[in-house]
């Protein structure tokens, strides 16, 4: 499975890189002129095993601040360019350098934040044995307009059912989805709301 898969992402991710160097150019020019640096939002999330790796996603959003020096609400600090990205999915398109460092796959489980570790059930915890995914599963049934526990469902049905057609089928479908904006937002949050942790329990301990 996996040199299959390694096979599959370096040839798309490379090929992708290539054809989309004008366009990624013409993004991180567009975020320099509006918002000015940094370009790339970096974020450590964990990987393969619950190993940590750094993110890299097209910055979407102000560094704004409140007196206390908290950040501001997503939707106070998201601009104008950046909700444009997120609503075309364009601001992922770094992952690509991702997928190329072994990182990421094209597809699988999407990769959430370090602090979820301790908050999985053992069988939520399962979808750590594969690489995460810049789509999934889960991506294309409903995104952030699902619950938390129907994606991890969805991300488990996806590691158990694996197939080089199976994933040919998820980033076509991938594109379809971008090209149509379904699922991107949850409600009227910018994104999901904070997972606090299922009533199985949590277990992962990396």
């Amino acid at each position: 499975m996996f040199t299959l898969k390694r096979c599959l992402d370096l040839t798309l991710a490379g090929m992708a890189v290539v054809l989309l160097t004008p366009l990624l150019g013409g993004i991180a020019l567009a975020i320099w002129l509006t918002m000015g640096r940094p370009i790339l939002f970096r974020q450590r999330r964990p990987g393969l095993d619950g190993r940590p790796f750094e993110i890299l996603k097209f910055r979407t959003m102000l560094g704004l601040c409140n007196n206390h020096g908290e950040p501001l609400p997503d939707v106070q600090r998201l601009t104008r360019l950046g909700r444009l990205l997120r609503h075309n999915s364009l601001d992922e398109l770094p992952e690509l350098f991702n997928v190329l460092r072994g990182e990421m796959s094209l597809v699988g489980p999407r990769p959430l934040l370090m602090q979820y570790l301790d908050r999985y059930s053992p069988e939520q915890a399962r979808r750590l044995d594969v690489l995460p995914g810049v789509t999934g599963w889960a991506q294309i049934n409903g995104r952030n307009a699902i619950s938390w526990e129907e994606k991890f469902e969805l991300d488990l049905w996806y590691i158990d059912h694996w197939s080089l057609r199976l994933d040919f089928r998820i980033l076509w479908l991938t594109i379809w989805r971008v090209l149509r904006r379904e699922g991107i937002n949850s409600g009227e949050d910018v994104t999901m709301p904070e997972f606090m942790g299922s009533e199985e329990g949590a277990s992962f301990h990396g």
